[in-house]
């Protein structure tokens, strides 16, 4: 199991567009990625459901996991993503 973890950066935590943006990078991936708040549950990271229910503000920090082949790779740059303040993109 891959696993990393990022620190949410948009203004708006993963809420509206941030959320949006993520859910579509990870569905472009193409392999099961869940992502957690502490020790709170794996959630899809690609149902955009899944993270409107965490609550994630900015500052907090989330947990991706994969164990697909490519996984490091592709976790990599989801957590780039996170840490990127996407309401100024």
């Amino acid at each position: 199991m891959t696993e990393r973890t990022a620190t949410v950066a948009s203004s708006s935590g993963l809420h509206a567009r941030p959320a949006k943006l993520f859910v579509q990078a990870v569905q472009e991936k193409g392999i099961p990625v869940t992502i957690a708040v502490g020790d709170g549950p794996d959630l899809n990271a690609g149902s955009i459901l899944s993270l409107m229910g965490l609550a994630a503000s900015k500052g907090t920090v989330v947990t991706l996991r994969s164990d697909a082949p490519g996984a490091e790779g592709a976790l990599d740059e989801l957590v780039v993503l996170l840490e990127t303040d996407l309401d100024a993109v």
